[in-house]
């Protein structure tokens, strides 16, 4: 009897196949846990939520951080997943000389339809285990913001958030990097 297993690539290793052009050009495939996984296709729903939202988080935080979208973070040695949203520290660099990191993040927000499931139960757990304080999932499902904050492990070794708290659309949400600022998700959930 033969055993196989799946190689399992280090972020290093991923960004040397995407400097080998390994992936086409049409390739939307992220790391996560070593795994390289296709990511699912964005309907019209999605894309126009996203451009809300960019435009929304633009005017409000200004050039107290950095927006970047659908771009890589580095969380981990063998997680290299590609936000919808995430909102940075700003940088001399403007992270021209790495991804940003764990430490850089101070927001991480997926739009969900169709991936919701996987946000929820895969991402989730990746992005607590890097210790990102706040992760936003726009639940396009069931027409809500979920908010995760508070990363924990728990006693089998498996990591979440402590909180979770849900936002309707006529509802206002603070940021929790900056408090002060608040998002009025009228102006993104459709009408």
């Amino acid at each position: 009897m033969t055993i196989t297993t799946a190689k399992r690539f280090t972020v290093d290793e991923y960004d040397r196949l995407a400097e080998l052009r390994f992936f086409g050009e049409d390739d939307r495939v992220e790391l996560i846990k070593g795994e390289i996984i296709g990511m699912a296709a964005k309907g019209t729903a999605h894309s126009t939520f996203n451009r809300r939202l960019i435009r929304e988080l633009s005017i409000l935080v200004g050039d107290r951080a950095t927006l970047q979208s659908q771009d890589p973070v580095v969380i981990s040695t063998d997680s290299e997943p590609e936000p919808d949203i995430a909102i940075l520290q700003n940088r001399d660099d403007d992270y021209l000389n790495a991804h940003p990191s764990s430490s850089d993040i101070l927001l991480l927000i997926e739009i969900s339809d169709s991936s919701l499931k996987y946000d929820q139960e895969v991402k989730l757990p990746v992005y607590a285990e890097a210790g990102i304080s706040d992760y936003w999932i726009f639940n396009l499902v069931n027409n809500c913001l979920e908010c995760y904050s508070e990363a924990y492990q728990d006693l089998q070794g498996k990591f979440g958030y402590r909180r979770k708290v849900i936002f309707l659309p006529n509802e206002s949400v603070n940021l929790g990097c900056f408090p002060d600022l608040v998002l009025d998700l009228s102006q993104v959930f459709p009408r």
